[in-house]
Formats: structure tokens, C-alpha cells, sequence
């Protein structure tokens, strides 16, 4: 399995706004050509933490990400995902340096488990990112919302931006990356893709994966 510090980047499936019977479906298909599952925030709300366990159990290969967009209680939180299965859980950078360090703590309390910190909305990107880096998170992940999608935002200035301060952190990035855009995301060498809605909001899904895992694995921007 790779890891973030791969020398291609890693293709993170989004998975959010879809059934249980439509995940399962997709993933039958696709989990051998995707290196992170992520169990969107809409997925959690809506079927629990038990669905991180049923991707496990089902699909072992993959990492899963629980997108927990923690805010406060972090180590409890944390907890339940990782006792869930989770590899990944994320954090909302925006949060105060007590629960970035709490949720640090319950990672370690597992064997290779990581915190990802989401930096949506976060207004000094640079500074935040030093800031969590010195508290121990794995990855910063850029992040535009749908909602900031919708007034024309993408994440390619902020991920230039963070990739200029070299922080010392692995990249994720996400946002309304699609096969069209790949290429402008490569090219400032994240070491985690994230994409949804251009997998799962396509006609065809899982030829979307396997587009995007061919241009990633043969290191094509």
C-alpha cells in the first residue's frame, strides 16, 4: 500500500451524497484502483460510523478516511472512528491547538493511524499549516466546499499557496478536481488527489477511476 510519501499521488474516492447499496456497487468495482476510501461527513451522518467498519471488512486494500471534520472533543471523537477501522480522521484546521492535540493523541494510541487536518475557511493558510505541522498532524488537506465551489473558489491558489510554504506536511486537495483539471494539480505535486463528485457524478464511474488511476500510477499529469 502506498503511502503519502509515494513518489506518485495518492487517488482519495470521495464518497458523500450516495446509498449504501451505490457505494457498495461502486466499490465492487473500483476499490483496487483507489489507494483511500473516504467516508464523506454526509455518509457518517447519515448511516454512522458502522459504515467505515462494513468498507473494512469488505474492501482490505484500501485505506478509509472517516471525514469527521472534528471541531471540539477531539479524542473522543477520534476514537470512535479509529475504533471503527478508520485510518484516517480529519480535523477542521480552524479548531484550537488543545483538540489538533487531542486528536494527535488518540491517533498514536493506534497503530499507524493518522489526523488529517481540513483547511476550509482557514484565512492564513501558511501560518496554520506551520502551526499544525509543530503539533503533529500527518496530512493538511486543501479544501474548498461545495458552497465555495458554487461562487466560482477552486483549491489551486491555496494548494500553490501551502505548497510554497513548506510546511513539512504531506498535501491532500480537494474541490471539484475532475480528469479535466488533473493535470493543474499534479503539476504542483500534492501527494493526495481527492475527488468526488468527478468520479461519482459522472455517467460512467468506474471508468472515471480508471482514467485517473492510470494518469496517477504511470505518473502523467
Amino acid at each position: 500500500m502506498p503511502t503519502p510519501s509515494s513518489p506518485r499521488a495518492l487517488l482519495q474516492l470521495a464518497l458523500d451524497d450516495l446509498s449504501r447499496e451505490q457505494i457498495f456497487a461502486l466499490l465492487d468495482q473500483v476499490a483496487a484502483q483507489v489507494d483511500i476510501i473516504e467516508v464523506g461527513t454526509p455518509l457518517l451522518m447519515r448511516y454512522g460510523v458502522e459504515i467505515i467498519t462494513d468498507i473494512k471488512r469488505r474492501y482490505p486494500g484500501p485505506k478509509v478516511l472517516s471525514d469527521t471534520k472534528i471541531m471540539d472533543a477531539a479524542h473522543y471523537e477520534a476514537v470512535l472512528s479509529f475504533d471503527a477501522g478508520a485510518d484516517y480522521v480529519t480535523i477542521l484546521a480552524l479548531t484550537d491547538d488543545g483538540s489538533v492535540t487531542e486528536a494527535v493523541r488518540a491517533a498514536a494510541e493506534y497503530e499507524g493511524r493518522q489526523i488529517v487536518a481540513d483547511m476550509i475557511c482557514v484565512p492564513d493558510l501558511p501560518a496554520r499549516a506551520h502551526q499544525l505541522a509543530a503539533l503533529g498532524v500527518d496530512v493538511i488537506a486543501v479544501h474548498t466546499g461545495v458552497d465555495q465551489q458554487a461562487q466560482g473558489r477552486t483549491p489551486l491558489d491555496d494548494l500553490r499557496e501551502l505548497t510554497d510554504a513548506q510546511a513539512g506536511v504531506p498535501l491532500a486537495v480537494a474541490g471539484g478536481i475532475a480528469r479535466e483539471t488533473l493535470a493543474d494539480y499534479l503539476a504542483l505535486g500534492p501527494h493526495i488527489v481527492i475527488v468526488g463528485g468527478g468520479i461519482t457524478g459522472r455517467p460512467d464511474p468506474a471508468a472515471e477511476v480508471a482514467h485517473l488511476h492510470a494518469r496517477l500510477t504511470q505518473g502523467l499529469s
